[in-house]
């Protein structure tokens, strides 16, 4: 797993850690906002989400390209932080 951090009205990460730590440590330190989500490296969300079964098809169209590309999931561990502080 990685930690990616994307700050608020960010369309891309602005950083992306080994550790919970070594992210929460940079955030405090530049005193950003946005989320640190735990993410799994070598896989896409959607086929990790199915693989652990957080999420299951029920819909045609949420086996295409336009659903998988825009996919997310709120089973994977994330900490919100606003100016460097975490937020409760």
């Amino acid at each position: 797993m990685v930690y990616v951090f994307i700050g608020n009205g960010a369309t891309f990460p602005a950083g992306i850690f080994n550790s919970y730590v070594e992210g929460e440590m940079w955030i405090s330190n530049t005193k950003v906002s946005g989320i640190l989500t735990e993410m799994p490296v070598g896989t896409g969300i959607y086929d990790w989400a199915i693989e652990n079964e957080f999420f299951k098809i029920t819909k045609e169209y949420q086996k295409g390209s336009k659903f998988i590309q825009k996919f997310s999931s709120a089973s994977l561990n994330h900490w919100y932080f606003e100016n460097g502080c975490l937020l409760d």
